[in-house]
């Protein structure tokens, strides 16, 4: 009976050393990966709709600045909402440009390998404006919405970088707002910051909206997050925020998660830098259209921020505080 009861723990022992021996080689194996900042030929040119077939290259986000404010926005099977996103911010952008005829804007659409004629809504715009103001990148294959938002910042002109969604979600004269808490927390002419849109003031209604199962998911999510990752931030999902052109060249240059918990990692990254981050409430109103699948989204959350944290608690991921250009 004892040799029986020792065999079995022998096992037990035996299969517990083989499965941390897998998970360990398997997580190693993905820490060791370098964050991808590659692009398809195709995706280093945009097209200027008043010159068909010519192909203009984008810029890098390590040339010099040349304009005051990038927009990017990420954009997937937005065909139906791109168009009145596009029509608030270029109305806004305009706007400001007439009682400020300095300021200069531009927006870059990213078609993160839409099905649909995201790219043909976006290229109506540059049609409209001309391409120094609204320009189109479009992937060959989806990567996820920060890799998105990784192309599109690295496509940049703008000394500050905003990154907005296409659904229009957030009132874009919000800008204001963050702008202001900006200045604020960005003491140096050339410094790091980053201001997040919040919707933390919301999450009361929110809740009354929601099932109980959803939230759960929510909360759990934000207790991952909280005790993983990111405390200070409120709401670190709003997908309305500023950043300063040096913080973007630091934070996502080391940044590794493509899809839905890129912002988690992104202020991860971004604490560890000591980058000043602000927040600041935003009006949001809940769109019809979203691509989040509910429970799947979250669960794929949740998985990837545990795997962030086990990345950079085991040094595979390590922070660059020097990073060169591309």
């Amino acid at each position: 009976m004892i040799g029986l009861d020792f065999q079995v723990l022998l096992y037990l022992f035996g299969g517990a050393v083989a499965f941390a021996t897998l998970a360990g080689l398997i997580i190693v194996r993905l820490s060791s990966s370098p964050p991808d900042l590659s692009r398809h030929e195709t995706e280093k040119y945009f097209c200027d709709p008043s010159k068909p077939g010519a192909k203009l290259p984008f810029p890098s986000i390590h040339d010099k600045p040349t304009l005051d404010l990038s927009v990017i926005v990420p954009s997937y099977n937005e065909e139906e909402r791109l168009p009145g996103m596009l029509k608030e911010t270029t109305e806004f952008l305009e706007d400001r440009q007439k009682k400020q005829p300095s300021f200069t804007y531009e927006v870059i659409v990213v078609d993160d390998g839409s099905k649909d004629k995201t790219t043909q809504a976006g290229l109506e715009y540059s049609r409209k404006l001309g391409v120094e103001k609204v320009r189109v990148l479009t992937f060959h294959h989806n990567r996820g919405k920060g890799g998105a938002i990784r192309l599109g910042l690295f496509s940049a002109r703008g000394k500050q970088l905003l990154f907005a969604d296409a659904d229009a979600a957030t009132k874009f004269a919000d800008l204001e707002n963050l702008e202001k808490l900006f200045k604020e927390i960005n003491k140096e002419p050339h410094g790091m910051a980053i201001v997040c849109g919040s919707r933390a003031h919301l999450q009361d209604e929110a809740v009354a909206s929601r099932s109980l199962f959803r939230t759960f998911l929510m909360h759990g999510f934000h207790f991952l997050v909280w005790f993983l990752c990111v405390r200070g931030i409120r709401d670190t999902q709003c997908g309305f925020k500023l950043l300063s052109r040096e913080a973007a060249i630091r934070v996502f240059s080391n940044l590794h998660v493509e899809r839905w918990a890129f912002d988690v990692e992104m202020l991860y990254i971004a604490q560890c830098l000591g980058i000043p981050i602000g927040e600041v409430a935003v009006h949001w109103t809940e769109i019809d259209g979203s691509k989040m699948v509910p429970v799947f989204s979250w669960l794929q959350m949740g998985r990837d921020i545990l795997l962030i944290r086990l990345r950079y608690m085991l040094g595979g991921w390590k922070v660059n505080h020097k990073v060169k250009g591309q």
